[in-house]
């Protein structure tokens, strides 16, 4: 294995590529082989994105009631949970938040809306928030409305956004074990509009939702194919009244493999680790940068509490990591 994952380093760091048969034989890696994963993940991280984290922060600026029936969403009409339901908050409330976020250290700010997509007098709203979030302070907004089309992606840009954070959530051999309300080409069709609108795309998944490790290595294989920019990674935290409440698929090391995989495929693209590390990594948060992350989500997330701002920001000192600036 060590030979191996030494082959695979040198030719991605002169340029090459890893295939998908020999991702799922990395993933394979055990005892002392994951320190020898996570050694190659940082030298390819080091060379391709560079050494600073990449903080990102949310609003849940409308909650509940989603049409959608994604097993793992608290937020699902098909699921009876303790997630919050409210309509589009105000204008003002939105801006505030950003203003927060940016204050804490954040570089971006995502405005993160629940349903299959916006109406028009919401994305009206949004649109003015945007504008003001460009022009009152330094964080690049993004937002993640749902599925929509290239002309909706196209008043978003105008407006300020800078990025359209939009998950296929798993490989598409596995969504229908996820979701049966709406196509997986749907999202594939949702990214491919935003980027031809010229505007940057968040899109990554969530693990442990019992996807096999060969279906993680399809996922990221799909987002290498549609060249996103930036890939959140997150972890099943089982809700209580969700189809999955009572999974528990995903070990802290599998995670960290996991993340050090996707450096491995996308070797020069962002790769933030974003819901569910407190729950799953525990004490291992901070190895998520030796494994091959160069950002992660700071604050409270869609329904759950995020861990302490400043515990998260001493973590970035000890291991002497900068964070990259917000100012545009």
């Amino acid at each position: 294995m060590e030979k191996l994952i030494n082959e695979i380093v040198g030719r991605t760091l002169s340029g090459g590529s890893i295939t998908p048969e020999e991702a799922v034989q990395l993933s394979q890696a055990e005892g002392s082989q994951v320190f020898d994963l996570y050694r190659g993940a940082t030298r390819i991280k080091e060379q391709f994105v560079g050494n600073k984290v990449h903080l990102c922060s949310i609003i849940n600026a409308k909650s509940g009631r989603c049409a959608e029936n994604c097993a793992f969403c608290a937020q699902s009409a098909h699921h009876r949970t303790d997630a919050p339901v409210y309509p589009l908050v105000e204008e003002e409330q939105m801006v505030e938040c950003a203003r927060q976020a940016e204050a804490s250290g954040s570089a971006c700010f995502g405005i993160i809306t629940s349903g299959t997509t916006v109406n028009g007098l919401e994305l009206e709203r949004i649109l003015a928030a945007l504008r003001r979030i460009r022009q009152e302070t330094g964080i690049f907004p993004s937002c993640s409305l749902g599925i929509i089309d290239y002309d909706t992606a196209v008043k978003l840009r105008d407006a300020g956004m800078d990025t359209y954070h939009h998950n296929l959530e798993t490989a598409e051999s596995f969504f229908p074990n996820i979701c049966t309300t709406h196509p997986y080409n749907d999202d594939v069709e949702t990214v491919r509009a935003v980027k031809k609108a010229g505007v940057k795309v968040c899109s990554g998944g969530i693990f442990g939702l019992g996807e096999s490790a060969a279906q993680r290595v399809e996922m990221a294989f799909t987002l290498k194919e549609l060249d996103v920019d930036s890939v959140p990674l997150n972890f099943l935290n089982p809700i209580e009244g969700t189809r999955l409440e009572g999974a528990n698929n995903i070990t802290a090391q599998e995670c960290l493999k996991t993340i050090a995989l996707y450096r491995f495929i996308l070797p020069d693209k962002r790769i933030t680790v974003c819901g569910g590390r407190e729950k799953n990594l525990r004490d291992l948060q901070s190895w998520i940068f030796f494994a091959g992350a160069n950002g992660t989500m700071i604050g409270n997330y869609l329904t759950t509490l995020g861990r302490n701002v400043a515990v998260d920001l001493k973590m970035f000192e000890d291991l002497g990591l900068e964070t990259e600036l917000c100012a545009h």
